[in-house]
């Protein structure tokens, strides 16, 4: 008795080590079957973490690149607007000049044609070197006395009408 016991305590000991023994293999096969998935995955993470810093240090490149075109285009920029501002003044310029005098201003003696000149501080210095008195210039003769008797006279006359 005492014997089967322990043949039967063997046994089942036996047994219960080999149902450990095929459940510590079907571990390891997943243990093995994990650590290739994380090979696999250290792999695929190492690969992506690559060409991330590729493409970093490409877009880094092309930043610069855009930075120093953006700095040219700029200074290009300015000089476009002073080219503009120069251009717009010489067209005023040249307009002003093509399109000559609307007026001018007549200088009379006595009622008298003296001369004619563009501008009125012109027709004024000629009638002042001719013994105008300076600074003594009225808007327009008075009602009371004709034009032929005023000494000197500037008058407005407009061209082409």
């Amino acid at each position: 008795m005492f014997r089967i016991t322990r043949t039967t305590t063997l046994a089942a000991l036996r047994e219960s080590a080999q149902r450990a023994d095929i459940e510590l293999a079907s571990v390891q096969q997943e243990i093995t079957l994990l650590n290739r998935r994380a090979d696999v995955d250290t792999a695929r993470a190492d690969a992506t973490t690559a060409a991330l810093r590729e493409r970093l240090e490409q877009a880094a490149i092309a930043a610069a690149r855009h930075e120093d075109e953006l700095h040219t285009l700029r200074a290009q920029s300015l000089l476009d607007t002073e080219d503009r501002a120069v251009l717009r003044m010489l067209l005023r310029t040249a307009r002003k000049q093509s399109q000559g005098p609307d007026r001018v201003y007549v200088v009379f003696h006595h009622g008298a044609l003296h001369s004619v000149h563009a501008t009125s501080d012109a027709a004024e210095d000629a009638a002042e070197r001719d013994g105008a008195i300076p600074g003594g210039w009225t808007a327009s003769p008075t009602a009371d006395r004709p034009t032929t008797e005023a000494p000197w006279r500037i008058q407005r006359f407009p061209l082409g009408a």
